[in-house]
C-alpha cells in the first residue's frame, strides 16, 4: 500500500486550531479517494514534517478522526483508513442547494464565490 499524506496549507495565525485544520485535510483525502480503506498513513512524524507542523498536531487529528471512525491503530502495523468515511456526495448536494438558493434570490456564481470566500 502507498503512503497518503494529505495536502493541506495549514494556517497556524488563521482561526481555526492547527489540529482541526489537518484532521480536515484527512478527512478530505479520505472522502477523495487519495486514501482508500484500508491504506496505511505515513508515521506521524513524517506527515508533521511534510505538513510543517509539530507531530503532537499530527497525533492529535489521528486520534479525533479514529474517535470519529474514519481511522484505526494497530499496534505494530501503524494507522490505517477504515472502511467508513465522509461522503464527498453530501458536501456536493449542499453546494447544488446553495446555488439553487442563491439563483432564487438573484445572485450570480461569481457573487456567490464572493460570499463563500467571505464567510470562510
Amino acid at each position: 500500500m502507498k503512503s497518503t499524506t494529505p495536502k493541506a496549507d495549514i494556517d497556524p495565525d488563521g482561526p481555526v486550531l492547527m489540529h482541526e485544520q489537518v484532521a480536515a485535510a484527512m478527512r478530505r483525502a479520505i472522502a477523495d479517494g487519495e486514501a482508500k480503506p484500508g491504506e496505511r498513513l505515513p508515521p506521524a512524524r513524517d506527515m508533521a514534517n511534510v505538513l510543517g507542523v509539530n507531530s503532537n498536531t499530527v497525533f492529535r487529528a489521528l486520534h479525533t478522526l479514529r474517535d470519529e471512525g474514519l481511522l484505526e491503530f494497530s499496534r505494530g502495523r501503524g494507522v490505517s483508513v477504515t472502511g467508513v468515511g465522509p461522503q464527498r456526495s453530501a458536501v456536493t448536494q449542499k453546494a447544488r442547494e446553495l446555488v439553487k438558493l442563491a439563483r432564487k434570490f438573484g445572485y450570480r456564481p461569481d457573487e456567490l464565490m464572493r460570499i463563500i470566500e467571505q464567510v470562510s
